[in-house]
């Protein structure tokens, strides 16, 4: 074999090894795709649990600090011009909003992030409560100290679990 026929050996060589790497990326990439799906999924399905918790509570009483509040909704969104957002939940009553963000765990960012950004676009979709008092807390499972310090000393309430957060259900309990 001479050396021009070597030359062509080792570039079809190179040819089918990289369509087997093709292939292999290919499938790779399609394995990828499918697991950002599930933990897409699995986190979106931990923050809307952590919602219900934390909603649940504030339905049973509408108090945040010593604000009481009238009403309550969960996943308030609204779009105005280039302005889109979402409010975990939200509670009025006659001069007053609270602005509750949640999260499975929390974040140091997530405080900076509620008290501009979500307020500033509160203010912009809702601007019949702009004269309201905005008052904000920030719930999750699982909130760093340090985060915890710095929301209490800006004024912003933190909602955490403590003791019993299960409500059992048992109207027509059988023994089996």
């Amino acid at each position: 074999m001479d050396r021009l026929d070597r030359i062509e050996a080792g570039i079809e060589a190179l040819r089918v090894s990289q369509a087997k790497t093709d292939a292999q990326l290919a499938k790779t990439d399609a394995q990828l795709a499918k697991t950002d799906a599930k933990l897409w999924g699995l986190g979106l399905n931990i923050g809307l649990a952590a919602e219900e918790i934390f909603y649940d509570v504030l339905n049973e009483n509408l108090v945040i600090g010593n604000v009481k509040f009238d009403t309550i909704e969960r996943n308030v969104k609204s779009s105005y011009k280039k302005t889109l957002d979402e409010f975990d939940i939200v509670l009025y009553n006659g001069d007053s909003i609270g602005i509750v963000e949640i999260k499975h765990k929390v974040h140091p960012n997530d405080l900076e992030t509620l008290k501009i950004k979500k307020t500033e676009n509160f203010r912009t979709l809702f601007p019949m409560y702009k004269d309201y008092k905005i008052y904000l807390a920030l719930g999750g499972m699982s909130i760093p100290e340090v985060v915890q310090t710095s929301a209490t000393e800006q004024g912003i309430a933190i909602l955490k679990p403590k003791g019993n957060v299960a409500q059992i259900v048992s109207k027509n309990l059988i023994a089996y």
